[in-house]
C-alpha cells in the first residue's frame, strides 16, 4: 500500500503511455515541483465527475483506480506554466482518497501487477493492425515524434499493450476505462476493446463480426 498525491484528469493513462501536461494551478505546479525534486511519481485517477481545474463548487468525483507516472521532462515556456511529459508506470486501486486544503488530492492505493506478457490471438488481430494503421498514417502526416499519442516501442504483437493504447485514445466512458485499468486480465482488455472498436465501425466488417470471446 502506498500514499501518493493523485492528479485527477479527464482520461485515463495506462502503463507505457505518454501523458503531456499543461500545468498552471497553483496546487499543481507545486505538486510538480517537489516530484522533480525527490524524483517520485505521482498518481493519474480518472475523473467520474467534476472538473480538472478547480472550482468553488467543487464537485470532483475519483475513480477508484489509477497509474503512476514519472516525469521524463519538464519545461517552463513563461513563469506559472509548466509543460511536463510523463511516462506512465504502474496500475494501482485507490483505497481512500482526500482533499487538502489548498484543492491537493492525496491518496492511499494498492499497487497493482504488471501485465503477464500475452500474444495477440487471430480472432482479435485486427484491433493490433487497426492500431498499426494509426499509428502508420500518423507518421505519414508528418506527426512530430514529440506530439505522437502512442511512442515506441511499438509492441503490436502483445495483448496489453495493444488495448491499454486503444483505452487511452478512444471516447470511452471514465467508469469503462476505469474498469479496464483495474482488470488484470490483458486478453480479456483486448476483447472489450475489440467490441468497442466493432461498435465504431472501427474494424473490417468481417473482423467487427467475430466473437472476440471466442476460441482463437
Amino acid at each position: 500500500m502506498a500514499s501518493i498525491p493523485l492528479f485527477p484528469l479527464g482520461n485515463a493513462v495506462f502503463p507505457a503511455g505518454v501523458l503531456r501536461l499543461r500545468i498552471f494551478e497553483v496546487r499543481y505546479l507545486n505538486l510538480i515541483e517537489r516530484c522533480v525534486a525527490d524524483d517520485t511519481p505521482f498518481g493519474v485517477v480518472p475523473l467520474l465527475a467534476g472538473s480538472e481545474i478547480r472550482k468553488p463548487e467543487g464537485g470532483e468525483v475519483l475513480a477508484q483506480a489509477g497509474t503512476l507516472v514519472r516525469i521524463e521532462e519538464k519545461t517552463t515556456p513563461m513563469p506559472g506554466l509548466l509543460q511536463i511529459t510523463c511516462s506512465a508506470t504502474q496500475r494501482f486501486r485507490l483505497r481512500d482518497s482526500e482533499q487538502g486544503q489548498y484543492g491537493l488530492w492525496h491518496g492511499t492505493a494498492d499497487l497493482l501487477d504488471d501485465d503477464p506478457v500475452l500474444p495477440v490471438p487471430k480472432r482479435l488481430q485486427a484491433c493490433a493492425n487497426a492500431l498499426g494503421a494509426l499509428i502508420a498514417q500518423l507518421q505519414r502526416s508528418g506527426t512530430p515524434a514529440h506530439l505522437m499519442p502512442v511512442i515506441p516501442p511499438f509492441r503490436l504483437d502483445e495483448c496489453g499493450w495493444v488495448a491499454d493504447r486503444w483505452a487511452e485514445l478512444l471516447p470511452l466512458p471514465m467508469e469503462e476505462k476505469a474498469a479496464l485499468l483495474l482488470s488484470s486480465d490483458p486478453l480479456h482488455r483486448l476483447a472489450l476493446i475489440h467490441t468497442a472498436l466493432g461498435d465504431r465501425q472501427l474494424l473490417p466488417p468481417d473482423d467487427a463480426e467475430q466473437d472476440p470471446l471466442a476460441g482463437n
